[in-house]
């Protein structure tokens, strides 16, 4: 990989997690349906500095301080290296012309991530099955996940494009 592609990861990455935060506000906003609170992530790493990396309820576990900045800032350099590992595995042909197939299945492959590790560490048990209503959580998430893969998709096409046009 080259330093220009790692760079161009690192766009995509933010362009895609933008994108899949805007769907969020769009659901809030439109259906009422709330997303993970990544104040709630930020509590969650915080807590693994002292030791402790799983909670019966992160909602009550002793607030961190800066907890949504750290949640935030993680969020958003998870989705940049997510991206990475897309660029590593897409061929330079992928970042000169990228197709959706990749990138969708990148989405679909990082929701192992909450349904396997955060969901579990944070009290909602695997893949939310102690939600109230865990085939809908499950539902969002794979949702969410396939919009972070578009948000792949539509970044790669976006840098792609402006690099035709020689702006970056």
């Amino acid at each position: 990989m080259t330093i220009d592609n790692f760079y161009v990861a690192i766009l995509i990455g933010i362009g895609a997690t933008l994108i899949m935060d805007v769907w969020a506000v769009f659901l809030r906003q439109t259906f009422n349906i709330s997303s993970l609170s990544f104040c709630l992530v930020g509590r969650w790493l915080g807590h693994m500095l002292h030791g402790k990396f799983s909670h019966e309820k992160i909602a009550t576990a002793t607030k961190i301080p800066a907890e949504c900045i750290l949640g935030w800032f993680t969020h958003y350099l998870i989705g940049a290296v997510f991206a990475l590992m897309l660029v590593i595995f897409a061929s330079q042909d992928w970042l000169e012309n990228p197709t959706p197939v990749p990138a969708l299945l990148v989405g679909l492959i990082t929701l192992l991530i909450p349904f396997f590790i955060m969901q579990p560490a944070l009290g909602l048990g695997i893949a939310a099955a102690k939600t109230p209503m865990p085939t809908q959580a499950r539902l969002k998430s794979a949702i969410t996940h396939l919009i972070f893969g578009f948000g792949l998709y539509a970044s790669a096409c976006a840098i792609s494009y402006i690099q035709t046009i020689d702006i970056l």
